[in-house]
């Protein structure tokens, strides 16, 4: 019988699944920097992934340095948003304020280093805190979000609508309070207000929970794509916007870096964007059917693995 340790088979769409202890123990070799979406690969909502404590301090042990793609921080010495630090932290996931990163604060740079908008100006925002607290370090004025006036069920009425003339941007992302209100407010800003831009923070259509999937931030802007025609101007994964700002501040080399995600068309497509391998994780949205078979998706990870826990048979 051959022995087959250590071997990597193709699977149809040829990504490479790992197997053995020693498949595991080459990445370790080959990549230095490493980058985790959340949701899905280090949990799944607020349940650990199996393994994936002991496999990030295995990673800190054997690599230069590493990095969790969910939060996003810039080279300015911004402090990690509470919501996030806290749910490390609650669920014993050790993490740095220069290790998170994510498409909120991605957004509020694109709309203040980007678009420029000059200071007399605000945005309109379906979101919530996260969102806000990042738009609100980088001096964006904005209205809605979290407002009480916006968080009704009451029916929306043109004729007590007032339009503010200086609203200059639409920034849409997950919020789990969305409305008619805030959709129709949302609406009269990028069809009233000339040039009035349409962004939203990420694409997600769905993101996995405890205790299952429930609709992403992609999910909650499709009823503004439906009214107005028109795609909006996507910050987050897949865009290369965050990897820039990353690279920007760490100066990784690409050939040496690794983005480990649960999601074909954000998380490797991020990946594939920035010019960096992939591992592809079967813990979150992507099943095996999506990556097998006759129906097999075009996207195509470097690796494939059933979970970061996997890592854990490295001796």
């Amino acid at each position: 019988m051959n022995d087959c340790r250590g071997t990597l088979f193709a699977i149809p769409n040829m990504s490479r699944r790992l197997s053995a202890s020693s498949d595991y123990a080459q990445l370790l070799d080959k990549y230095d920097t490493w980058m985790f979406d959340c949701d899905g690969v280090l949990w799944q909502g607020d349940q650990l992934v199996d393994g994936a404590v002991e496999v990030l301090r295995l990673l800190r042990e054997r690599i230069t340095f590493f990095r969790e793609e969910g939060s996003v921080r810039n080279q300015q010495c911004h402090q990690v948003s509470e919501s996030y630090k806290t749910k490390f932290d609650h669920l014993g996931v050790e993490a740095h304020v220069d290790e998170i990163y994510g498409s909120a604060y991605a957004t509020a740079v694109y709309i203040s280093s980007v678009l420029k908008l000059p200071k007399e100006k605000k945005v309109y925002v379906i979101g919530m805190t996260g969102l806000e607290e990042e738009l609100r370090d980088e001096g964006v004025a904005y209205i809605g979000g979290t407002d009480p006036v916006d968080k009704t069920l009451e029916s929306f009425s043109l004729e007590h609508f007032e339009l503010d003339p200086n609203v200059a941007a639409v920034v849409c992302g997950l919020d789990t309070t969305v409305n008619y209100t805030k959709l129709s407010k949302a609406f009269q800003y990028l069809t009233r207000n000339p040039g009035c831009q349409f962004i939203v923070t990420n694409e997600d259509s769905t993101y996995p929970s405890g205790h299952g999937l429930l609709p992403g931030a992609g999910a909650i802007s499709a009823p503004l794509r439906y009214a107005l025609g028109k795609d909006p101007i996507s910050i987050g994964k897949p865009a290369k916007t965050m990897l820039d700002c990353i690279q920007a501040k760490v100066h990784y080399d690409p050939a040496r870096t690794i983005m480990v995600g649960d999601r074909l068309n954000t998380d490797i497509l991020f990946g594939q964007a920035g010019g960096v391998s992939t591992l592809l994780v079967l813990t979150g949205i992507t099943s095996e059917r999506d990556i097998t078979g006759p129906n097999a998706s075009v996207i195509v990870p470097d690796f494939v693995t059933t979970s970061i826990g996997d890592f854990r048979s490295i001796k």
